[in-house]
């Protein structure tokens, strides 16, 4: 590996970002591919790609594998962007290091070696994930000069995670995961989060030297920060402000966990936005939720597929609004069921209203 040079990195360094979606999910217990399991709604990936498509990336690359097909075409059609989306398959799962190699397929090789890019490379099953922490993360790993960035959290519980070894001086050293830790390493609370930002040239030369001489026999992602510290070359790290944010997705226990967390988001952020609700527990959006102002929600109100809500909606206890348009200043009023319905401005529907398909008022 070359000698790193710190004097490469300025604000202008280009940046693409590849999300390694190719497992099954073995512990999800399903034959559903686990990036499609869904949180408020959405499949769980979908997320992830919103927070990276909120960057200034060059491209985007998934890295697909079990249910190919069905996943492709999900993100696909979720897409802020799909121009910018490559999708490469990963036939067999060889690890997290096979699958960035197979990632990096969808560059040309002059690409591979060219030192003005970075990389950010994430899993699709942590869909709490916010722009804000990548933007920052990218920030950091520029202003450092590193050649590799990882994002690392701070657990009470650090089970099933790798965790993150430094040195004497407090410097990454390495990442050994749960299965290879010592007695000692296991007593580390810091862990790593699986989301890295690389100089994609060291990436490359890096992902040479990963072997698969580990208790799994697979090849490590986490590897190359070893190797990238063996070589002398800058390795930083960056913690991360929220344990929920960096969550992955692992079981449908960590799914319904991940679910309350995301809703309790969801609200949060109508309520900032001056939608009033009764209960901000007890309100469940499975999709997408657009609000005007001066909106109401009662208690126990569900929300699917796409609803818009005008200026002065008030929506009464218990009601389940789908794929609908309510105009301003109309009342849904308790225990109504609404679907694919468009509701004019100044109505009354309800109460045990059930409009159906295509019904306009």
């Amino acid at each position: 590996m070359e000698p790193f040079n710190v004097n490469r990195f300025s604000s202008e360094r280009r940046l693409g970002a590849m999300v390694l979606a190719a497992g099954r999910g073995s512990r999800m217990k399903s034959e559903l591919p686990k990036p499609l399991h869904l949180l408020c709604g959405r499949p769980m990936t979908c997320y992830v790609m919103e927070a990276i498509e909120a960057l200034d990336l060059e491209s985007i690359v998934v890295v697909v594998g079990y249910g190919a097909e069905s996943v492709t075409k999900a993100l696909y059609e979720q897409s802020v962007d799909p121009t910018r989306l490559n999708f490469v398959e990963q036939n067999v799962q060889r690890g997290t290091g096979d699958a960035v190699s197979v990632g990096l397929q969808a560059f040309e090789p002059r690409e591979l070696d060219d030192d003005s890019c970075d990389l950010m490379v994430l899993p699709g099953d942590t869909p709490l994930l916010r722009s804000e922490t990548l933007t920052e993360l990218h920030r950091v790993h520029v202003n450092v000069g590193a050649a590799a960035t990882l994002l690392t959290a701070q657990l009470e519980d650090p089970s099933g995670y790798g965790r993150v070894v430094r040195d004497g001086e407090g410097r990454v050293e390495r990442i050994v995961e749960q299965a290879d830790a010592a007695p000692e390493e296991l007593k580390i609370s810091e862990v790593n989060t699986s989301i890295y930002c690389f100089d994609r040239s060291v990436l490359t030369a890096a992902l040479r030297k990963v072997d698969s001489r580990n208790n799994q026999g697979e090849y490590y992602l986490t590897d190359v920060v070893s190797s990238a510290v063996a070589a002398g070359v800058g390795v930083n790290a960056v913690s991360a402000k929220s344990e929920t944010e960096v969550m992955g997705i692992n079981d449908k226990l960590q799914l319904a966990q991940a679910e309350r967390a995301c809703q309790a988001r969801i609200a949060d952020e109508l309520m900032l936005s001056g939608v009033t609700l009764a209960d901000p527990q007890r309100i469940d959006v499975r999709g997408q939720l657009k609000c005007d102002s001066d909106v109401f929600i009662d208690a126990n109100v569900w929300f699917e597929g796409t609803v818009k809500l005008g200026h002065g909606v008030i929506v009464g206890p218990n009601c389940v609004i789908r794929d609908t348009t309510v105009a301003a200043s109309t009342t849904i009023h308790a225990n109504s069921f609404l679907d694919s319905a468009s509701v004019g401005k100044n109505c009354s529907v309800g109460p045990y209203a059930r409009l159906r398909p295509g019904t306009e008022m």
